[in-house]
């Protein structure tokens, strides 16, 4: 496995989720309506951003969880059996910590 090319796809993917988060957080903190009607509309749209933004704090920290891996030498071997991880699965998951037989 090529680790510095996963290392740039990596580092390309946290630059682009770290960019939504900002765009995320912005939304957030816009000023509310006065109006309840469109506050209550607001309000289900904020909730619809939270939830995408843990689901992309959560995707920030397997990446960095990846980039350490990388870092340290243990990029590509699983975590939980030591057997290494196919090259596939880091090509399609590239901050996969698990072989196949162990996420399964």
């Amino acid at each position: 496995m090529d680790t510095k090319n996963q290392k740039q796809r990596l580092l390309a993917r946290r630059l682009e989720i770290t960019g939504d988060l900002q765009n995320i957080e912005d939304q957030l903190d816009e000023t509310p309506s006065k109006d309840w009607e469109d506050r209550s509309a607001e309000r289900q749209g904020d909730e619809v951003l939270e939830a995408l933004g843990n689901a992309e704090l959560n995707e920030l920290k397997r990446i960095d969880a990846a980039l350490a891996r990388i870092a340290d030498g243990t990029y590509g071997v699983c975590l939980k059996c030591g057997n290494p991880i196919s090259d596939a699965r880091l090509e399609l998951l590239p901050d996969a910590p698990l072989c196949k037989n162990c996420a399964a």
